[in-house]
């Protein structure tokens, strides 16, 4: 049987967005939704040296009016040099930071006006580092539900508690704060490098 999913595009999204991704057959990509707070799409989260880190996109003037494709990032924070610090002080001494690091320092010298371009863009990115292709479309209008497709848009809601089991892998700080389940997929390319995509595709996940 084919899997196609829906999903939003979000800010080097959690590891089970990539399982998600791993496993379909097609992906469509929501883009015509309305603009939430508190979602994946504006953060992330790493493990820093004291466990847990979030890192969260500043975006103007935010309502939920209006469509998260119009969502303008605020760049007046400094936030990407901010991001890029922190990544280095979680990752700088995992095994295969370096092996990525000068084209992902490259994501943090562009700024495209609009949030859904920059998330697309590493998205694309992080696509290319696991050497995953997918069959995959962008929404044309917004649809609240949808009879065909498996819908897992709610795996953007920060808010909503998501406790999938994961196999554990090596962390840089578990000797200190343990196994962090469903952290940003930099977390687990950083740590495993080549293997992750054979980690995503070997996760015994029910949607």
């Amino acid at each position: 049987m084919l899997i196609t999913i829906i999903l939003y595009p979000t800010y080097f999204s959690p590891i089970i967005h990539y399982i998600a991704l791993a496993k379909a057959d097609k992906v469509l990509f929501e883009v015509d939704d309305n603009y939430q707070k508190q979602t994946y799409r504006t953060r992330c989260y790493i493990y820093s040296p004291n466990g847990k880190q979030l890192l969260n996109i500043p975006i103007k003037n935010a309502n939920s009016t209006q469509k998260t494709k119009e969502a303008l990032i605020d760049y007046s924070f400094g936030w990407q040099k901010q991001h890029l610090k922190s990544f280095a002080a979680a990752y700088r001494s995992s095994p295969y930071y370096e092996f990525f690091e000068d084209e992902f320092n490259t994501i943090f010298e562009d700024k495209p006006k609009f949030l859904l371009d920059y998330t697309l863009q590493c998205q694309e990115m992080v696509l290319e580092f696991l050497g995953l292709e997918l069959n995959a479309t962008k929404t044309v209008e917004y649809h609240k539900i949808y009879d065909s497709e498996l819908d897992l848009r709610y795996l953007a809601n920060a808010k909503l508690k998501q406790d999938f089991k994961f196999t554990e892998y090596t962390q840089g700080f578990s000797d200190k704060h343990g196994f962090i389940s469903n952290l940003s997929i930099l977390d687990l390319l950083f740590m495993e490098g080549t293997n992750a995509l054979t980690y995503l595709e070997s996760q015994q996940i029910e949607f």
